[in-house]
């Protein structure tokens, strides 16, 4: 079954402390063409909250496929935990609430669960070790680097400006929030009708744009609207946004023609202990 959606909005999302977050971009389009838009904040610039709450309401509009540039959950099968000699629950619903439980951070952050909770788990630098010993992926993770991806991040790489860490885990409060109103695949069954939360990487957007491996971001408005009639959308109007809005609405762009094809709703390699623990990137086939 290949779920049937009116809407399709991408977010481009940030780990970052505090309450408003520059890096935070929501992209949204109709089926068809039209080129997709970018969502303003309500307050100007996106809190994660806002991003929540927005979600939701926007989901009983109508039937809408939301997808977030963060990892679901951390690494499961390979190791049988999240956080080996921690105890923590071992299914994605009941992580993300303990998640929740465990943060205080203001804005659905969670910086203490890496800084303070769970501080052994994560790589900061050379004095935590060896960076190998923390480079855990999931099975998705591993499929899409060995079918020429590139090489993903993971949620213990807590250093640098590709980091994915703080965004990750602070996306999990968000999943928490939205979980029970919004189903949120492959956790969730797919549903029959209405709207869907999944994960996604810009990254295979722009790929499958035709942007070369290595040279993924638009910066301005010629790349961008290249990007877009590759994926068979309208171009772009107006001047061209920042490398997030750009992400945002070439990956809503492309969602809206990815969701038609019935083998990524049901990759090789997803099992059914994958989908409740690990999850799954839409667009990894």
């Amino acid at each position: 079954m290949t779920p049937a959606f009116e809407r399709f909005a991408a977010i481009d999302w940030s780990g970052a402390k505090g309450a408003r977050h520059k890096g935070i971009a929501v992209a949204l389009c109709e089926a068809g063409h039209a080129a997709p838009r970018l969502v303003n904040a309500p307050s100007g610039i996106w809190s994660r909250q806002a991003v929540a709450d927005w979600l939701i309401e926007a989901a009983g509009d109508a039937p809408t496929l939301f997808g977030f540039d963060f990892s679901f959950a951390p690494p499961f099968v390979a190791r049988g935990s999240y956080l080996p000699g921690d105890a923590v629950p071992a299914e994605g619903p009941a992580f993300w609430a303990y998640v929740e439980a465990i943060c205080d951070d203001p804005d659905l952050g969670a910086a203490s669960l890496l800084e303070v909770a769970h501080r052994r788990h994560f790589y900061f630098g050379k004095a935590d070790g060896v960076k190998a010993a923390f480079m855990h992926n999931r099975a998705c993770e591993a499929r899409y680097n060995v079918g020429g991806g590139g090489k993903p991040s993971t949620v213990y790489d807590a250093i640098g400006a590709a980091q994915v860490a703080k965004a990750s885990f602070a996306g999990m409060r968000l999943l928490h929030h939205v979980h029970g109103q919004v189903p949120i695949w492959p956790f969730d069954p797919l549903p029959r009708s209405g709207s869907l939360v999944v994960e996604i990487y810009t990254s295979i957007a722009a790929r499958a744009a035709g942007r070369p491996k290595g040279r993924t971001k638009m910066r301005d408005a010629d790349a961008l609207n290249a990007a877009l009639a590759a994926v068979g959308s309208a171009p772009h109007q107006g001047s061209a946004p920042d490398d997030h809005g750009a992400d945002a609405i070439l990956t809503a762009g492309w969602m809206r023609r990815a969701a038609e094809d019935n083998a990524l709703w049901h990759p090789d390699g997803m099992t059914s202990a994958i989908a409740r623990t690990e999850g799954w990137t839409f667009g990894v086939a």
